[in-house]
C-alpha cells in the first residue's frame, strides 16, 4: 500500500534530519580522535605516559559518545517526523478541503457548491479557483439543458391542446361519420400517449435537480395513495395487489416522491399479466428506508436490468408508440431518487417479472 503524502513527508523529515545528525555525529567523532590524546596530555601527564590507562580512557570515551550520539540522533529524527507529520497536515488543509468539497458535490449533485477558497496565490488556491470554475461552467451546461427541455415540453403542449380540442370537436359533432369518429379516437390515443412523453420530460428535467427543500413525510402513506389510485386498473386486469406497508419515514418533495412510488405501482400493473400479482412493501432498516415493488410478468434477462432506467428503454421490443407508457417511467425514479439522496436497482424474479427497490434516507427517530 502506497503510503500518502503527508506520511511520505514525515519520513522525509525524520530521513533529513537523521543524515544531518549522523554527519554531524561523524565529524565529532573524528575531531574526537584527533584531538583526544592532546586534550589528555594537557590534562594529566601521567596519563598520557600510561598507555593502558590511555587507551581504555579513550575507547570508554569515543564510545560513549557514540551511543549518546545515536540516541541523540534517534529522538531528534523521531521529534523531526512529528514535526512534518503536523506541518504537511497544515500545508495540506487546503487540499482536504478541496477534496470534501468535491465529495459533497458527487454525494449531493449539489452544483451549486463551491469552496471559495482564499489566501495568497498558490498551488491550492489555484486549484480551489479552477475546481470552482468548472464547477459553475458545468451548472450551467446542465442549467441549460433542463430549461430547454423544459422550454421544448412547455412549447409542445400548446398544439397539441389545440389538436385535442379540433379532433374532440370533429368527433362529437353528430354529422360525423362513423370512420370519423374512429379516425378521431385513434387521434386521440396518439395525442394523449405526446402528452404524457412531454409531462415526462418535464418530470424527469425537474427531478434531476436536487431537492433542497425538504419535508418531513411517511413514505407509507405515500405508497397508500398511490394504490388508491391505482385500484381501478389493478381489477380491470385482474391483478391481485398485496400491500406490506411499515413506517417509513423520511423528508422530501411530497409532489416528487409522489409520482416516484405511482411511476412504480403503474410500471408493476402494466407489465404484469392477467391474474398476476403485485407486492409493495415500505419499511425502515436503521438509517434508510426502502420501498420494494414486485410483480409477475414475463421473465426479464439479469443483462437487461440496469438498462431499463435509461430513457425510452423498453423490454421485450415493446415500441414507444404502444400503449404501455412512455418509456420514462423508471428513468423518473432513478432521477427523483438520486436527487433525494437515495438509489435505486432491480432484480429479475425467478418465476418472471421484477423486483424494484428504492433507498432514501430515513427521517427521525
Amino acid at each position: 500500500m502506497k503510503p500518502t503524502i503527508r506520511v511520505r513527508f514525515a519520513l522525509v523529515c525524520a530521513l533529513v534530519t537523521a543524515v544531518a545528525c549522523g554527519a554531524f555525529l561523524a565529524v565529532l567523532h573524528v575531531a574526537a580522535r584527533r584531538y583526544l590524546p592532546e586534550m589528555l596530555h594537557s590534562a594529566e601527564e601521567d596519563v598520557y605516559w600510561n598507555l593502558p590507562a590511555y587507551d581504555r580512557i579513550r575507547r570508554a570515551a569515543l564510545s560513549r559518545l557514540l551511543v549518546f550520539g545515536a540516541a541523540g540522533v534517534t529522538v531528534v529524527s523521531l521529534v523531526a517526523a512529528g514535526l512534518g507529520w503536523l506541518l504537511a497536515g497544515w500545508a495540506l488543509r487546503p487540499l482536504r478541503r478541496v477534496t470534501e468539497s468535491a465529495r459533497r458535490v458527487a454525494q449531493s449533485h449539489d452544483l451549486t457548491e463551491r469552496i471559495g477558497l482564499d489566501g495568497p496565490r498558490e498551488d491550492a488556491t489555484e486549484l480551489a479557483g479552477i475546481f470552482d470554475g468548472m464547477l459553475a461552467r458545468l451548472a450551467r451546461s446542465f442549467d441549460g439543458q433542463r430549461r430547454f427541455v423544459a422550454n421544448a415540453s412547455h412549447e409542445l403542449r400548446t398544439p397539441l391542446s389545440i389538436n385535442q380540442t379540433l379532433v374532440d370537436v370533429a368527433v362529437r359533432n353528430p354529422a360525423a361519420s362513423e370512420d370519423l369518429r374512429r379516425l378521431g379516437e385513434s387521434l386521440l390515443l396518439v395525442n394523449a400517449r405526446h402528452e404524457r412523453l412531454i409531462d415526462g420530460l418535464l418530470t424527469l428535467a425537474e427531478g434531476e435537480r436536487t431537492v433542497l427543500d425538504r419535508s418531513p413525510l411517511d413514505l407509507r402513506d405515500v405508497a397508500e395513495h398511490a394504490l388508491d389510485r391505482s385500484q381501478e386498473e389493478a381489477g380491470t386486469k385482474d391483478v391481485t395487489v398485496h400491500r406490506l406497508l411499515d413506517g417509513a419515514p423520511t423528508a422530501g418533495n411530497a409532489i416528487l416522491l409522489e409520482r416516484l412510488v405511482q411511476n412504480l405501482v403503474d410500471n408493476g400493473l402494466r407489465h404484469n399479466r392477467a391474474g398476476g400479482e403485485l407486492w409493495v412493501t415500505t419499511r425502515r432498516r436503521d438509517d434508510r428506508i426502502e420501498l420494494l415493488v414486485a410483480n409477475t410478468g414475463l421473465p426479464v434477462p439479469a443483462y437487461e436490468v440496469q438498462s431499463i432506467f435509461d430513457p425510452f428503454r423498453r423490454l421485450h421490443g415493446d415500441r414507444l408508440g404502444s400503449d404501455r407508457g412512455s418509456g420514462l417511467g423508471l428513468s423518473i425514479v432513478r432521477a427523483i431518487a438520486e436527487a433525494h439522496g437515495g438509489r435505486v436497482a432491480a432484480s429479475p424474479r425467478a418465476e418472471g417479472g421484477l423486483t424494484v427497490t428504492v433507498e432514501l434516507p430515513a427521517h427521525g427517530d
